[in-house]
């Protein structure tokens, strides 16, 4: 049974189409990377998953006991968010937030979580840190402690390592990569197709329409896989 998957969907924006024709399951374990040029409803189809945003035609259905307040999301980040004036501590907990209902503070297995993806994401000296001073993959790291703070199946990335230095880039992709071997599903968006096709085990692409969604070794002999990996290299 797919753990979330999108049937016929497509999404838009005060009624201008902004992606449609999309169709494809995301397994349990499964690793999917999302690519394609800017512009083409990539964060789009991640508000579509989140169900911030619902599909004008089609949908998105959810398998496996998912239940949508039970994923967690690591979204691009602001110039302000950034800047955020809170302890890193504070900041993961917070992942919980949606959890919690209408109970007005943070319970014993809250706090326990946080404690616990602190740890898995080594940033224990950080813990009392402000978040605002830390360094740019720190941050990541802290969010995505927040985001594992939320769920338990499904992790959603929209660009996590924008901005971050190759080094910073590179430890994070380490950091994700052993989330989904520990059984989280993982769906990330990236233009870093080098990436996508190392560690993704399956890949969307899309160009305001679905134009490939199959395995990555599928996706590394199609036309548009060999097109567009061409492309970004002669770019380089």
């Amino acid at each position: 049974m797919a753990l979330i998957a999108c049937q016929n969907a497509s999404f838009a924006y005060d009624g201008a189409p902004a992606v449609s024709g999309i169709n494809f399951a995301v397994g349990v374990g499964d690793y999917l990377c999302v690519v394609g040029e800017n512009g083409t409803g990539k964060s789009t189809l991640i508000k579509g998953l989140l169900g911030l945003l619902s599909p004008c035609c089609g949908s998105v259905v959810t398998g496996d006991g998912l239940k949508r307040n039970e994923i967690g999301y690591l979204p691009q980040q602001t110039a302000v968010q950034k800047d955020f004036p809170a302890g890193v501590y504070e900041v993961v907990l917070s992942g919980r937030l949606a959890s919690r209902g209408i109970l007005p503070f943070y319970s014993r297995a809250d706090k326990a979580a946080a404690d616990e993806n602190i740890r898995r994401l080594n940033i224990e000296s950080l813990r009392n840190r402000c978040y605002r001073e830390l360094s740019g993959g720190q941050q990541q790291r802290a969010l995505l402690a927040r985001a594992l703070c939320a769920t338990k199946k499904l992790l959603l990335l929209d660009e996590p390592v924008a901005g971050l230095d190759p080094i910073a880039t590179q430890e994070l992709y380490r950091l994700i990569e052993s989330i989904n071997k520990d059984g989280l599903t993982v769906v990330m968006v990236s233009h870093d197709i080098r990436s996508a096709v190392t560690f993704a085990s399956h890949i969307l692409h899309l160009n305001k329409t679905q134009v490939f969604f199959g395995a990555t070794e599928e996706y590394l002999n199609s036309a548009i896989g060999k097109s567009f990996i061409g492309g970004k290299r002669d770019g380089d």
